[in-house]
């Protein structure tokens, strides 16, 4: 089990205080389940190197692609060793397709996320950002990307932080919000900061297409589940209440175990990070 101090997240200090942090078998079962279902659907799975001692489970932190272009994020400084042990994927892009960001832009892929036109990004607009080690995305790095890609529409959203309560963080903009197929989404309105950000995702979609979550329900890491298509998901098989509404829409869902992994701050969008979009 890792040391109080060395979290850097509140789910994962609340876990490890409580002695309730998952144990390295039950996460790699876990994962393993994960892997299982992507290859029934003909997914090629690539895997980071492994680092001993090392959390190495949310690759979707520490690069993400959009287009044919692949952003190395600019990550949490004890987290850096996670990009050296995924090169072995990346350094196979094309060198020009290949995005390192600068210093000043603070970015992780859970936070973005492109839907056509668009370019979602949850950030943190305070003066404060540097108080929080739950602020991963800066407004440099919306900037950046803008710059990157300016036939998109890059739409910012203000997220709320906590360094010490898990149910008042939203660590990335998937921990709150997650565009689905069909014209779908999953959204929790009290982790948005500016409530008419939160309207104007509800307008975009339909309200009829929303499915809203409970703050219990966001904790839980309900919006993190992960799309293979647009009509097959993978879901944590707990999420009940998500589940059941997903199949009445006609979604496939493939159901696996991952509330160990939850632990962590994390579920099934932010362990996986899609190499090739369409």
């Amino acid at each position: 089990m890792p040391k109080l101090e060395d979290a850097y997240d509140p789910k994962s200090a609340e876990h490890i205080k409580a002695g309730t942090y998952p144990s390295e078998e039950a996460m790699v079962r876990e994962m393993e389940g994960v892997v299982d279902v992507l290859s029934k659907h003909g997914v090629h799975v690539f895997r980071p190197h492994t680092l001993e001692n090392y959390n190495q489970i949310f690759a979707r932190d520490i690069s993400f692609v959009i287009e044919n272009k692949i952003i190395i994020a600019n990550i949490l400084p004890d987290r850096e060793r996670e990009v050296d042990a995924t090169e072995h994927v990346w350094s196979h892009v094309e060198k020009s397709f290949r995005v390192i960001l600068p210093d000043d832009c603070h970015v992780e892929g859970g936070d973005v996320m492109p839907w056509g036109d668009y370019i979602f990004v949850g950030t943190y607009r305070g003066d404060d950002y540097a108080d929080y080690i739950t602020a991963r995305t800066n407004m440099e790095a919306v900037e950046a990307l803008e710059q990157l890609f300016p036939h998109k529409i890059v739409k910012s959203f203000n997220l709320r932080k906590s360094n010490t309560n898990a149910k008042e963080n939203a660590l990335h903009l998937d921990c709150c919000f997650q565009p689905l197929g069909k014209g779908k989404a999953i959204i929790h309105k009290e982790s948005f900061l500016e409530e008419e950000e939160y309207e104007w995702l509800v307008n975009f979609f339909g309200k009829e297409n929303c499915f809203n979550i409970s703050t219990d329900e966001m904790a839980r890491m309900y919006s993190n589940i992960f799309s293979i298509s647009p009509d097959v998901v993978i879901s944590e098989k707990n999420f009940t209440r998500l589940n059941d509404w997903l199949r009445s829409e006609g979604f496939t869902v493939e159901e696996v175990a991952y509330g160990e992994i939850a632990k962590q701050g994390g579920l099934l969008r932010c362990s996986t990070m899609p190499l090739v979009r369409e």
